[in-house]
C-alpha cells in the first residue's frame, strides 16, 4: 500500500500496458486521446519516464509521464481510471514525476491542463504550480483551450531558480 492512496501501489509501466492506457486514454480523453502508437513512443522514448498505479488485483487504475529535457521535466500526461479518481491516486502519480524531475536536477516542471478540467487544475495549483498562461485551441480535435503551468522544483531546496 501507498500513503494517499490505500491499496495502490506505484510501478514502471511497460509495452504490455499499452492496451489498457489505451482504454484509460479513450474514456478520459475521448477525440484529443492518444493512439496505441503515441504511448508506445512515450514509454519507450529518450528521455521519457512512465509509472502507473495499480490496485490490490494488479489491475491499472492511473498513470503518468514525463520528459526530461536536460534542464526541465514536461508532465506530459496524468489520468486516472473515472472509479479511482478522488481517492489519492493522481496525487500518488504527480508526487512520483515530481520526485523523479527532482532527483534528475530539474529546475522546474511544466505542464498543460484544459481550462474546463477543474479537478486537475485543483490538484496542480495544491502541488504549487502556478498559472503562466493560456494557450488558445491548444487540445485538437476539440479546439479547446490549455493553462500552461509552472512549478520550481528547487525552490522548497533551497536553491536559486
Amino acid at each position: 500500500m501507498t500513503a494517499g492512496a490505500p491499496g495502490v501501489e506505484l510501478r514502471a509501466l511497460t509495452t504490455q500496458d499499452v492496451p489498457a492506457l489505451v482504454r484509460m486514454e479513450d474514456e478520459l480523453f475521448g477525440a484529443g486521446a492518444w493512439s496505441a502508437r503515441s504511448l508506445l513512443e512515450e514509454i519507450v522514448g529518450p528521455g521519457r519516464w512512465y509509472v502507473g498505479a495499480q490496485d490490490a488485483a494488479g489491475t491499472l487504475v492511473g498513470y503518468a509521464g514525463l520528459w526530461f529535457d536536460g534542464e526541465d521535466v514536461q508532465v506530459m500526461t496524468v489520468g486516472t481510471d473515472p472509479a479511482h479518481q478522488g481517492r489519492g491516486v493522481g496525487r500518488l502519480l504527480l508526487t512520483a514525476l515530481l520526485d523523479h524531475g527532482r532527483a534528475l536536477g530539474a529546475r522546474a516542471a511544466l505542464l498543460e491542463v484544459r481550462v474546463d478540467n477543474a479537478p486537475a487544475l485543483h490538484l496542480y495549483e495544491s502541488a504549487g504550480f502556478e498559472r503562466l498562461g493560456l494557450r488558445r485551441g491548444y487540445y485538437q480535435p476539440e479546439n479547446a483551450d490549455a493553462w500552461t503551468m509552472r512549478l520550481d522544483l528547487r525552490r522548497d531546496e533551497g536553491e536559486a531558480p
